[in-house]
């Protein structure tokens, strides 16, 4: 391949994905169309109290055991 026949494949691709970023980046884009869009973002979930406590407790238990099987003697 030659230099110019580098550069002119390498426009190619920077005018396809532009025109894939536009599509993209339409509100009207059909298939694409709410990708990018925050508007309709989830709302952020809250744990309650007693949730946030039940988690910590699993993950205290996981601890204890990787430690136990860590100080454990091997056979």
């Amino acid at each position: 391949m030659t230099r110019e026949e580098i550069v002119a494949a390498i426009d190619e691709e920077i005018s396809r994905l532009e025109k894939v970023r536009e599509l993209l980046r339409s509100s009207s884009g059909g298939k694409f169309s709410g990708i990018g869009n925050h508007s309709s973002a989830k709302k952020k979930r809250f744990l309650s109290p007693e949730a946030r406590q039940r988690i910590a407790a699993a993950q205290k238990r996981r601890w204890a055991k990787q430690k136990k099987e860590a100080t454990a003697p091997k056979k």
